[in-house]
């Protein structure tokens, strides 16, 4: 009897999906940190002095584990630090493709140096990019799915427009290294501008029990003593 002659497809070819691609749809939060626990302490300690006695206390009690759970869930997950650290490193990774490949090593060559010089969660991403294509699977499926990592959409995009136009690898990877860099300072200063608008909410939690006891009580405490006394 003859065997069952067994039929590759196309699609067997393609990389396996990575292990870091299972992680992007989850979004598991960091433990809690010093620093969450240190501002809302100073944060409960500074309206307890404000207010001073037992209220104060009662009130200071109240606010530290409040402004602990609201810090704790402003905290990126280990996905958004993951893409926040991708996009930092990108323009670096990117010059240090571009050096290799204009060196003459080939671009599986040129992805291993950069993942070992960079690390990191974008060091893994090329890491296994490089495997890929040592092993010899197509180019153009294995940098497409690093399209599904928000962060290196851009790069991917490049490297498969380098590859079906033909158009030297090198200078695409320039453009992009600049490009990055650009939009990460774009993205620093826009950052800072944010820092400036979000300090003043928490400035003025902290000022208004003071400016009530100070400004309001003694005015409402001066109109009820006119109205009772003859």
């Amino acid at each position: 009897m003859l065997d069952p002659v067994t039929t590759t497809h196309p699609a067997d070819t393609d990389p396996p999906p990575p292990a870091w691609l299972d992680q992007l749809s989850k979004h598991p939060r960091p433990r809690v940190t010093g620093k969450t626990i240190l501002i809302a302490t100073s944060a409960g300690l500074a309206i307890a002095v404000l207010i001073g006695g037992a209220i104060g206390v009662a009130v200071g009690l109240l606010v530290t584990p409040t402004a602990g759970i609201y810090l704790h869930k402003r905290q990126p997950t280990w996905s958004q630090q993951d893409q926040q650290q991708i996009l930092t490193d990108l323009p670096f990774a990117a010059d240090l493709m571009t050096a290799c490949l204009l060196a003459g090593c080939p671009v599986s060559s040129a992805t291993e140096i950069a993942a070992d010089a960079i690390g990191g969660p974008l060091g893994r991403r090329l890491a296994w990019v490089s495997t890929q294509l040592r092993l010899g699977a197509d180019a153009e499926p294995t940098w497409a799915l690093l399209s599904k990592d928000p962060a290196l959409g851009q790069l991917s995009r490049t490297m498969i427009r380098a590859t079906q136009s033909g158009t030297p690898v090198a200078d695409a990877l320039t453009r992009l290294a600049d490009d990055a860099r650009d939009a990460s300072r774009a993205a620093a200063a826009a950052a800072a501008r944010r820092v400036g608008v979000k300090a003043v909410a928490p400035l003025g939690l902290c000022f208004l029990p003071a400016f009530v006891l100070l400004g309001i009580v003694p005015v409402v405490a001066d109109l009820a003593s006119a109205l009772v006394l003859p």
